[in-house]
């Protein structure tokens, strides 16, 4: 979710940010999160590059067989529909999700309401459910398909509990629950989740936008919250966590689950290669996303950062797709292995110039 503060309230039915300062969020202001536990969220993975043989025959590609995959429905509320510029709003969010429906494989349909909003920058809200830890690593063994997936199962072990809080249970958003295979709807005729963009901000966006921040960037981040990316820090609902606190290690490769803003926690699927630094303070941003206000040395803007960079056009990367991977979402084509993600991480870093612009917050 994008913002403008850093306040955080946390209620009963969705997750939004509310403005009040100079800085927007993609998750932080008034907090309204569906605590039912009878309707969770999504998350999204893509590969990094795709490449097909000059040599491999064209009937080959012909005769390719069609797979059923990962399928986003979108429906727009009256606020974007009766936007003078709802055909560029609307074909930058088909855009997005076109971005997911080519990169996973997934038989399911993920259901999102969009609209506009106007303060902060964007928000999302999804319902979730906790299940039994042991059904979950089950399901997510069984639902493994990539090189990464197999590291990650490697490093959570076997087990009743969590190795994070020692819990029995987990949170998992609905879209997340069916893309490792376990039913999970909304009520009736209701969407996974919803999404709110501050087109007045965006580009493109409506009419007399600024025009500072990338639509297609806050979609995608809000989209990779829907399907599951969220830490249950500050507050783990029931005791629980969420599948992304599985992959929270500190530099030393030990477990970090903590609201310490001096402890500095990563995303990693192995304890030692580190894809991206947490937003591990209370800033307004969440904890689930990764830090940005300031970038860390050697970074470049990313999806989700907890504070968007104006003038930046990010899209899914290397931490993101692999967050979504291992939580449970079929890449469609093979993605490096760690070791090579890291080496690219670091080459991008190497060839970024770090931009001296003030972040934006997303959520």
């Amino acid at each position: 979710m994008l913002t403008v503060n850093s306040a955080r309230i946390r209620a009963i039915l969705r997750m939004r940010r509310s403005p009040a300062g100079s800085v927007i969020c993609m998750a932080g202001g008034v907090d309204w999160m569906v605590d039912l536990r009878h309707w969770p969220r999504l998350v999204a993975f893509r590969p990094v590059w795709r490449s097909i043989p000059v040599a491999v025959p064209l009937a080959l590609l012909v005769a390719a067989p069609v797979r059923a995959g990962l399928i986003i429905t979108p429906s727009f509320d009256v606020s974007i529909t009766s936007d003078p510029n709802a055909a560029a709003i609307e074909a930058t969010i088909n855009a997005a999700i076109g971005v997911y429906e080519k990169d996973f494989g997934d038989p399911i349909t993920v259901n999102i309401l969009f609209q506009e909003i106007h303060g902060g920058l964007g928000f999302s809200s999804a319902a979730f459910e906790a299940i039994s830890y042991s059904q979950f690593l089950a399901a997510l063994t069984a639902d493994a398909t990539t090189a990464n997936d197999a590291i990650a199962l490697d490093h959570l072990g076997a087990g009743t509990n969590d190795p994070v809080l020692g819990s029995p249970y987990i949170n998992l958003k609905l879209a997340n629950l069916r893309a490792i295979g376990i039913d999970a709807s909304p009520p009736p005729g209701q969407p996974d989740g919803t999404i709110g963009l501050n087109t007045s901000i965006t580009g493109p966006g409506s009419p007399g936008t600024t025009g500072a921040y990338d639509l297609l960037a806050v979609t995608e981040h809000e989209i990779d919250e829907i399907l599951g990316l969220r830490s249950s820090l500050p507050f783990a609902p029931d005791g629980n966590i969420f599948p992304e606190d599985l992959f929270r290690y500190d530099s030393s490769g030990q477990r970090s689950f903590t609201t310490n803003s001096f402890a500095h926690a990563y995303f990693s699927i192995d304890g030692s290669t580190l894809l991206a630094q947490f937003d591990n303070q209370y800033d307004g941003g969440d904890f689930g996303d990764w830090q940005s206000n300031p970038l860390p040395i050697g970074t470049q803007p990313q999806v989700q950062d907890a504070f968007a960079t104006p003038g930046a056009h990010p899209t899914l990367g290397i931490s993101e797709l692999a967050a979504l991977d291992v939580i449970g979402y079929d890449l469609e084509t093979p993605e490096p292995a760690t070791g090579t993600l890291l080496a690219m991480a670091l080459l991008a870093g190497c060839l970024m110039r770090r931009r001296a612009d003030k972040n934006t917050r997303q959520a």
